[in-house]
């Protein structure tokens, strides 16, 4: 029992991991009123270049790094379409993952299959070894621990801080904030950049570490799924965290599921994780008091000086 208990919460952590990442970046991009759907192509370009970057060097501390600058890359060219030539951040977006499916497809090609760098467990003399507690609280890799840490500071800038209130200021009302003299879309094209390295680091985290390979399409959906967690969240950092773990749990579930051979078909059983969270959405978006008190009010607007 405390075996099973234990693979599964381990299991779990490392699902919910890259929606965590996902999930934080966008929430501050979208904080500061830009919408960017392209979340899923971030996260492929990331993993690929990042395990790219694994792979030739043999570190995989460097594949994460060369991650988190591919997804920071492709949100520039989102920044740029849709902040400097105000092209629809829908359609961007959009966009932004057909070419990143199709670019990750083509760099990857000639790695598919072959086992890269794996990014290791850290491990502390003594508490490691403890049952349960060792493996799942003293046994985890730096981004597990890092997406708590990267969320925290994100809750405590968003709230605590100038900066954050300034950011939060350009989302809800971008004229205003321009009126008193901050520079919209200027902070605007530092929280897409952060989202996208953050969507990149969400993919150089599968496949350095959940899924230490290239497979094409390795993120499986799963950058659509952080861009509903931001709207399951309402648009609040903490509840993030269960957010991510909640569709973490059900992603292994699915898994887990098909591998003890239950007789149910197995296309539905992958369905599982995105049923739930067109479920979950559609119950959160009946409370629209809640919705509107927390979404940024310019969410998706472009702003031009002068419009």
């Amino acid at each position: 029992m405390i075996f099973f208990l234990t693979s599964f919460v381990v299991s779990v952590m490392a699902a919910a991991t890259p929606l965590l990442l996902a999930a934080t970046g966008e929430l501050v991009t979208e904080r500061s009123g830009v919408l960017n759907l392209g979340v899923e192509g971030m996260m492929l370009v990331g993993a690929v270049t990042g395990f790219i970057a694994g792979y030739y060097t043999d570190s995989a501390a460097l594949g994460v790094v060369a991650a988190t600058f591919g997804g920071a890359a492709l949100a520039a060219i989102f920044a740029v379409l849709t902040l400097i030539l105000l092209s629809n951040q829908t359609a961007a977006g959009l966009a932004l993952t057909i070419f990143g499916r199709g670019f990750s497809s083509l760099a990857g090609a000639a790695y598919v299959g072959i086992k890269g760098p794996v990014l290791p467990k850290l491990t502390i003399p003594g508490l490691s070894d403890l049952p349960f507690f060792g493996p799942t609280l003293f046994g985890q890799d730096a981004l597990v621990y890092g997406s708590f840490a990267i969320l925290a500071a994100v809750a405590w800038f968003l709230n605590r801080t100038h900066g954050g209130l300034v950011l939060r200021a350009v989302g809800d009302s971008h004229d205003a904030a321009h009126a008193i003299g901050y520079s919209v879309n200027r902070i605007r094209f530092g929280a897409t950049l952060f989202g996208g390295a953050m969507a990149g680091l969400a993919g150089g985290y599968m496949s350095l570490a959940y899924s230490p390979l290239w497979a094409e399409n390795m993120t499986a959906g799963r950058g659509w799924i952080a861009l509903a967690l931001v709207v399951f969240a309402t648009w609040r950092p903490g509840w993030l965290v269960g957010g991510a773990y909640l569709f973490g749990s059900i992603m292994y579930l699915s898994l887990y599921v098909q591998g003890v051979g239950v007789p149910i078909p197995s296309p539905l059983i992958s369905a599982l994780p995105y049923v739930v969270t067109v479920v979950v959405l559609a119950i959160i978006s009946r409370d629209r008091r809640r919705i509107r008190l927390n979404q940024p009010a310019c969410l998706g607007k472009s702003f031009a000086v002068g419009a």
